[in-house]
């Protein structure tokens, strides 16, 4: 079986030069570091640089690693104003290197780790979030019928599927109790919102390492990683931008805690809900706790799973898996916190 950090690189040769037009070898495949779900690969050829991303090999969860869907919403907002890389091909023959995969451009710009945005002036910094702002707001303002989303996610209670589903997964991932995890869970499911009549494309996981922008400029040149997204409430997606914040600073947990954010030229979290209700023509939020309780939640529950495959030996980065699994106490409590908020 095909490991997660290596590529067949004879066999992906063969098979692109079988199924892409204009390709032309001979490839070289590194591994991006980042990431912890699906394997990804730079290939660089003579004439182009691809990316490859795959579902990692051995025993999944029956709804996880969904490369394929990646793959579908992409294409589908080629078109649109949600920037994204041009999709090439979608492989879901898993015997030709282990396990489905798809192929897309690579695109050359900065992506940023930290949201203080060190490498950038204060000036700046304030641009690109606005033009984070402005990305997300696009993407919940798409036309799903008119892209052919419209049954991308079933409809019906986004919470009430999302709580449902992530409660599921993470009880199947579970390697230990977690007191704060339980209660969390249990309060999520009897404080489910009323229906609002929103329903929109959910990126899932967006964050600002989850982009990539211009060299020079403020402008988003793609979303990455759309593993998670499906159609469901956009506060959710909202929510997790303020959920990053909330982290403290530095490699681990990427976040805002306790920065004086005026003095970087960075918004606060009231300022970034106003522009995104803005760009979307929409009054305040109300209870605001709930959708910020959800993301903690979603977010252990993703990071129970990344442990639970370290352990099992099929993670893409052992130990860093390891490592954001002793998180998920955290997020919990954390969770708990902003759902004493509402």
């Amino acid at each position: 079986m095909t490991d997660t950090q290596t590529l067949d690189i004879p066999t992906i040769s063969r098979w692109l030069e079988a199924n892409l037009p204009h390709f032309q070898g001979p490839v070289h495949a590194k591994k991006f570091e980042g990431g912890q779900s699906n394997p990804t690969f730079h290939l660089a050829t003579p004439t182009r640089d691809y990316v490859l991303r795959r579902k990692p090999p051995g025993v999944l969860l029956k709804s996880a690693h969904a490369v394929d869907r990646e793959f579908q919403v992409q294409s589908a907002l080629a078109n649109t104003d949600v920037p994204v890389a041009k999709m090439h091909l979608l492989c879901q023959d898993s015997s030709v290197i282990g396990s489905e995969f798809y192929v897309m451009d690579m695109i050359q710009g900065r992506n940023f780790d930290d949201p203080r945005l060190p490498e950038v002036s204060s000036d700046q910094r304030g641009l690109i979030q606005l033009e984070m702002n402005r990305v997300l707001a696009a993407i919940h303002s798409v036309d799903l019928t008119k892209v052919g989303l419209n049954d991308f996610g079933p409809e019906g209670n986004y919470y009430r599927r999302q709580v449902d589903r992530w409660t599921k997964q993470y009880k199947a991932t579970e390697t230990q109790t977690i007191p704060q995890m339980d209660e969390l869970m249990t309060w999520l499911d009897t404080n489910m919102p009323p229906e609002d009549g929103q329903r929109t494309l959910v990126h899932g996981d967006y964050r600002i390492d989850n982009m990539l922008f211009h060299s020079k400029e403020a402008k988003c040149l793609a979303v990455l990683d759309w593993e998670l997204s499906t159609t469901g409430h956009p506060y959710a997606d909202l929510a997790a931008v303020l959920m990053q914040w909330s982290m403290p600073v530095g490699t681990e947990g990427r976040g805002l805690r306790d920065v004086n954010r005026s003095q970087l030229g960075l918004m606060e979290d009231q300022e970034f809900v106003d522009h995104y209700c803005a760009a979307r023509s929409i009054g305040g939020i109300d209870k605001f706790g709930f959708y910020l309780a959800f993301c903690f939640f979603r977010m252990a529950g993703i990071l129970q799973g990344v442990k639970k495959r370290a352990l099992d030996g099929n993670a893409s980065n052992p130990e860093r898996a390891l490592e954001l699994g002793q998180m998920v106490p955290e997020f919990a409590t954390l969770g708990l916190k902003a759902a004493k908020s509402v």
